[in-house]
């Protein structure tokens, strides 16, 4: 039974580090934001490389994201833990311009805690399985990747839901099954934007902590507020870049959101989301994440003076 599943778990994790360590001699360098501000050029280049590797759009669909705020919901967790984690989601995401609500509202954003996260995945979606493929076109990414979400082994594992939105209504522009198709009002035509937004309507997180290792509660909030307030690809390669995505293969390494990582969601929650492709999309975001790092370059304090 689900129920029997929602044991309460108590995470021994590790206390939080320190800063992280450099990477061992003769790793690969991973790309810091730090590094790559002498050549203007070459900080557009690499925003745009990670935004390709971590964004995860629906398939023909733009990059959702929440477009109003977020509830974080934590099941299965000490109460003190779950506070932690609902409070550190909701801090990234009103950094990046969203409200946060607290708990009892209807969790957007669920993060559920056990022990054996393949047996309670697989048990999830075989009792809900609308609440995993709605059934409306371009709302979810498919039955293959549902299928590499219930076998997957990873530590967190993440499944978000999103909707083509009218931006002049607020209503679903996709047929939901047994209800009749939406009516929507064309005011203009253009090949460059559109009134239509993907909207991210709710995102579940399924932590195994018996893989968790030595992540810290710090960390693993970080890890989750970057997988669950954007739509980032659970097999990206981002090994070659300083983010809160390498943490499980490196925990020491990482601290936490990193600059690429905020830079990545406030470019983001900053760019046009009418944006009509994903090319489009991916230039803007990229553009905004070489903005938002010289604008923090340029608040830093000069401490020559």
């Amino acid at each position: 039974m689900l129920a029997a599943m929602m044991v309460a778990a108590a995470l021994a994790l590790p206390q939080d580090r320190g800063p992280p360590s450099p990477p061992a001699s003769g790793a690969d360098p991973m790309v810091r934001l730090e590094d790559i501000v002498v050549d203007a050029r070459r900080l557009e280049d690499a925003a745009r490389e990670f935004v390709d590797e971590v964004a995860h759009p629906v398939q023909r669909r733009g990059m959702a994201r929440w477009h109003d705020g977020v509830c974080v919901g934590v099941a299965n967790l000490q109460p003190e833990l779950a506070q932690q984690l609902i409070d550190r989601v909701s801090d990234v995401a009103r950094d990046i311009g969203l409200s946060s609500s607290e708990p009892p509202c209807h969790p957007t954003i669920l993060i559920i805690a056990t022990t054996d996260a393949a047996a309670f995945t697989e048990q999830f979606i075989e009792m809900r399985p609308a609440l995993f493929r709605p059934g409306g076109s371009g709302m979810d990414h498919g039955r293959a990747a549902l299928d590499r979400f219930r076998r997957t082994d990873a530590a967190v594992r993440w499944w978000s839901i999103s909707q083509p939105t009218d931006s002049d209504t607020g209503q679903a522009t996709v047929r939901m099954p047994g209800e009749a198709a939406p009516t929507t009002t064309i005011r203009g035509v253009s090949r460059m934007s559109s009134q239509y937004r993907q909207d991210l309507k709710r995102t579940f997180v399924i932590v195994d902590v018996d893989r968790l290792g030595e992540v810290t509660l710090s960390q693993l909030g970080d890890y989750i507020a970057m997988v669950s307030l954007a739509q980032i690809d659970p097999e990206a390669d981002t090994s070659g870049f300083e983010t809160v995505l390498n943490v499980f293969d490196s925990p020491s390494s990482v601290s936490g959101l990193s600059s690429w990582d905020r830079a990545y969601l406030e470019g983001l929650y900053g760019a046009s989301w009418y944006r009509i492709n994903q090319t489009s999309q991916v230039r803007a975001i990229s553009d905004n994440i070489a903005r938002e790092y010289r604008g923090a370059q340029a608040a830093e304090p000069d401490e020559t003076e």
